[in-house]
């Protein structure tokens, strides 16, 4: 069933394929422990003022990215190992690269399926340590714009492009 009105935060779904590169996705939600996550569009913005008092505005890429702070690092949870992985191995280049589904569950599934959009990202592991209240890995996840729409079906956890295999 459809949300009508305000849509409360819970229903914009964010999922990170947790799995090593080259292995099955596996994907993880995003959430847990978390007050807020937003990913931040980082616009590129161009303005020119002429000589006739007029300005002129383009705005011709984004160069999206998100923040996963805190992150409560917990056994047993294939998240935790790649991050742990990236942090022991000292990971750089191909070995950061993982996708993030947006999931519309706001949205009335079809079969169980939701409107989605798929995104490859870049891991950066900004830290690891933390307080008394847990071991804590925060991470940046920066998109790379390969964006991808089709289903996602949260039982499952798989999602499917589709029929175009591009972003809209």
């Amino acid at each position: 069933m459809a949300v009508i009105g305000k849509i409360k935060r819970q229903y914009m779904a964010h999922y990170i394929n947790a799995a090593k590169p080259g292995d099955p996705a596996e994907y993880q939600r995003l959430g847990k422990d978390l007050e807020e996550y937003k990913v931040e569009m980082n616009a590129n913005v161009e303005t020119k003022n002429n000589i006739l008092g007029e300005t002129s505005v383009i705005l011709d890429s984004y160069q999206p990215q998100a923040s996963v702070e805190p992150y409560y690092a917990e056994v047993g949870s294939a998240l935790f190992e790649r991050l742990q992985d990236i942090i022991d191995e000292r990971q750089t280049l191909d070995e950061l690269v993982t996708d993030v589904v947006e999931v519309h569950t706001w949205e009335s599934p079809t079969a169980g399926k939701y409107t989605a959009y798929k995104e490859e990202a870049i891991i950066e592991v900004s830290s690891y340590g933390g307080d008394t209240t847990g071991y804590q890995i925060p991470f940046n996840l920066h998109y790379t714009g390969a964006r991808t729409k089709g289903t996602f079906d949260p039982t499952t956890k798989t999602f499917t492009a589709g029929s175009s295999g591009s972003g809209e």
